[in-house]
């Protein structure tokens, strides 16, 4: 039996409409809100140049163009990205079952790879700098990850490890003990701050005139609060924990953050032209 400071689990379903065979999932909608309102803000900056008067291929009907790249980036990127990194013997044995999308199964760093092949290919398609385009999508991609962690909430899926802190809840798929609300870490820190910070970095310190700022700023970022939301988050049970009590989750965000801080240091250089 749960202690009694137990806070219980809000009991939402994860179906928001149902009618008949057709079914939308507060999960879907996450990813379609992401989507949309992170295409919203990048459009609203595309046809500004970060300096008044320089040359600027990107534009508002290119942002509208690259909408669908990104969301086949997110979806295929997600998708083989959770098959590859966190069960693939599964996968292999049922390969059909890659197909199965509504029965979830994404993962962050696999839909990052895909959004950065999408945004590399579209711009040289387009003959866009990349990071003309990537620092965009790097200053909107926090939006995506806040709607992202709140339907894992609402899913009651990828909860925190076993705690007494106060705010602790039982989740339905988490046995009797309760456990730390990590996908509400991850939308705070991953989503509110790093959108936060991002847009402030763009704001003040003119990141957007320094290619590569912003796409750095943001690998690290994420990383750093991936790195450190994993603490209190409990690993995925096909996986368990790996070398020196870490998660699969935590290697793969170190990369991330060793990219971030090199993009970072070549823009401030004046060298990441890409």
């Amino acid at each position: 039996m749960p202690p009694v400071l137990a806070l219980p689990f809000p009991a939402i379903d994860p179906v928001l409409v149902s009618i008949g065979p057709f079914v939308i999932r507060w999960y879907a909608l996450a990813y379609i809100a992401g989507l949309l309102i992170g295409w919203w803000l990048v459009s609203r900056k595309a046809d500004a140049p970060p300096v008044p008067g320089m040359p600027w291929a990107l534009s508002r009907a290119r942002v509208d163009d690259f909408l669908l790249w990104a969301t086949l980036g997110v979806i295929l990127g997600g998708r083989i990205g959770y098959v590859v990194f966190y069960q693939p013997a599964y996968y292999f044995a049922h390969p059909l079952d890659i197909l199965a999308v509504w029965q979830g199964g994404m993962s962050f760093h696999g839909g990052l790879a895909g959004v950065i092949t999408a945004i590399v290919l579209f711009c040289r398609a387009k003959g866009i700098a990349i990071f003309a385009l990537g620092d965009l999508i790097a200053l909107a991609a926090p939006i995506g990850l806040f709607f992202g962690r709140i339907a894992n909430f609402i899913n009651g899926e990828l909860f925190g490890r076993a705690s007494d802190v106060p705010w602790a809840m039982v989740f339905p798929r988490g046995g009797p003990e309760p456990r730390h609300p990590s996908q509400l870490y991850e939308a705070a820190l991953e989503g509110l701050v790093l959108f936060v910070l991002l847009a402030l970095l763009a704001r003040f310190a003119h990141a957007r005139a320094r290619p590569g700022l912003l796409t750095g700023a943001f690998f690290a970022g994420y990383g750093c609060a991936r790195v450190i939301v994993e603490f209190f988050r409990e690993p995925d049970v096909q996986i368990g924990y790996l070398a020196f009590g870490t998660t699969m989750g935590q290697w793969l965000s170190l990369p991330l953050i060793a990219i971030g801080l090199w993009l970072i240091v070549c823009a401030r250089s004046g060298t990441a032209q890409a």
